[in-house]
């Protein structure tokens, strides 16, 4: 189970990633098409499109990798009982919430589809093709909110903590 959730987490990362170097290409096919004198229409909004989806789909890599803010000042004056009580709590917090998340962004993207709901530039586009990155992304990050909870409670979650504060100068 292990390895596929890692596997699921890297794919979305993967995926990400891939959408981040389509919004490159829409970004520079806007720039030089300005710079050439030609137009690609809608690459403004492909581009709105695969930010959003690249971000969204990333979210569950960055929470897994330790990589999301944490504020962790009262996380520190705890130990004990009372510090993995409050971790449990917070991640649970956070499950609910992330499911909630996630639900309503199906159910936009069902919406969309069902109400055959496109946008407004001249593309065009059916909403409910770039809102299923959203949803996607969403579903994952709840799962991986879930993995996170389940791994706190059997005392088996390891806390990467960046060294990132302590570089700033």
């Amino acid at each position: 189970m292990r390895k596929a959730l890692d596997t699921l987490y890297d794919g979305a990362a993967a995926l990400a990633a891939l959408f981040l170097f389509g919004l490159l290409i829409m970004v520079l096919l806007s720039v030089g098409g300005r710079q050439l004198n030609f137009y690609v229409p809608g690459t403004d909004a492909y581009a709105g499109y695969l930010m959003a989806a690249s971000g969204f789909l990333a979210l569950a890599h960055t929470l897994k990798r330790g990589e999301h803010i944490r504020v962790t000042l009262i996380l520190a004056a705890l130990s004990g009982g009372w510090k993995k009580g409050l971790e449990v709590w917070a991640l649970a917090f956070a499950c609910a919430l992330t499911a909630m998340f996630a639900f309503y962004c199906c159910r936009l993207s069902w919406q969309s589809r069902t109400f055959n709901d496109i946008s407004t530039g001249t593309d065009a586009t059916p909403l409910w093709i770039p809102q299923i990155g959203m949803a996607v992304g969403a579903v994952i990050l709840a799962i991986a909110f879930v993995d996170e909870l389940v791994l706190e409670i059997r005392g088996q979650r390891v806390v990467q903590s960046s060294d990132e504060p302590l570089r700033n100068e």
